[in-house]
């Protein structure tokens, strides 16, 4: 073979090299933005439901606490935050939800509690409903960027 044919093959080689080294870099960089841009999407989607879920759950539990007529409006947002997570969060954290609103509609068939009682409940911790809920939350925030990012 010339020597000039070699040359030239070997100069057109080393620029489809070089230029398909490039573009991977570039599907790579571009892959790596993508998924850290939906990483946190996800985690302030999931964030915003669940600190309304929370609050909801709060005030639904105290009311329960105090009344024994249910505050619909208040169970019926509670249930739609349940069921918007359902979509998009861990079985877990659906399961832990789920448990929170069966205990506040449990509480309203108990009987009322007055200051004192609510103030040993908080004493002893037992009027923290929410603590295994947001345990739940915190461990799926944790593992949030193994799941549902596969390319």
């Amino acid at each position: 073979m010339d020597a000039s044919i070699i040359s030239a093959l070997a100069a057109l080689t080393g620029a489809a090299v070089g230029g398909l080294t490039s573009g991977i870099a570039n599907w790579l960089s571009h892959r790596g933005q993508l998924r850290a841009q939906w990483i946190l999407h996800e985690k302030t989607r999931r964030q915003t439901l669940y600190g309304d879920f929370i609050e909801d759950a709060a005030k639904c539990y105290i009311d329960a606490l105090q009344h024994d007529e249910a505050d619909i409006p208040g169970l019926v947002g509670l249930y739609a935050k349940l069921s918007r997570m359902r979509t998009l969060s861990s079985e877990t954290v659906v399961r832990r939800a789920e448990d929170v609103a069966r205990k506040i509609l449990d509480t309203y068939l108990e009987p009322d509690k007055n200051f004192v009682e609510l103030r040993e409940m908080a004493i002893d911790g037992t009027i923290d409903l929410l603590q295994d809920f947001s345990a739940a939350c915190r461990d799926e925030f944790e593992h949030i960027h193994d799941e549902k990012f596969w390319w």
